[in-house]
């Protein structure tokens, strides 16, 4: 009785998430609604809908799997300290300059750890062209910028800059101090 309820609980999550595309979608072509449902015994129909056929519904797509044997795209940053030392560094691409450079141990503060917050990512893109090939900044960033040291014309917010294909070569320098309104000499760690 126990096996039947079961499987009859695990039949209809399975047919709300196949009604539910935006929740769930299979990543296999194979086999369709109907064959899934064919006919099984109780105890082989609880255990294929509980605890075997997890593995054929995913919220990922099915190429995202391979993405861990391939090798990913960066482009080329420098990033420019306070005393003029140049940091080369690759990026991957779709990661933010100040997770970029936290990862490679440069010193760009990031206090609110990139929710756009403070000001403390605040980065200067030394060249025009490559300050003209990034999205226009939100109100939100021009608001926290408003608040940063040293603001200059090319001026954005390290975790608002996203690596892609254009900015290949940019060079960010950053600025001799920050303003951190949260805690004073307050340093996060990078996730």
């Amino acid at each position: 009785m126990l096996g039947f309820r079961a499987s009859r609980i695990g039949l209809l999550i399975l047919k709300q998430l196949t009604r539910d595309k935006s929740i769930c979608t299979p990543t296999y072509a194979t086999r369709s609604f109907t064959q899934f449902l064919q006919p099984l015994s109780g105890t082989r129909l609880f255990r294929g809908a509980i605890f075997q056929k997890h593995h054929h519904f995913s919220t990922t797509t099915a190429s995202t799997s391979d993405q861990g044997t391939e090798q990913k795209e960066t482009i080329s940053v420098t990033f420019v300290d306070k005393d003029g030392d140049e940091r080369h560094i690759k990026v991957p691409i779709g990661m933010s300059m100040l997770e970029a450079a936290h990862e490679n141990d440069i010193e760009l503060e990031g206090a609110c750890e990139g929710s756009l917050a403070c000001s403390t990512c605040h980065v200067i893109v030394m060249d025009m062209e490559y300050y003209n090939k990034l999205e226009d900044p939100t109100d939100e960033e021009n608001d926290m910028l408003d608040l940063a040291f040293g603001l200059t014309e090319t001026s954005r917010l390290g975790c608002q800059v996203i690596a892609s294909p254009e900015l290949d070569g940019v060079r960010l320098a950053i600025p001799a101090a920050t303003r951190n309104f949260a805690v004073d000499g307050y340093v996060p760690k990078p996730h």
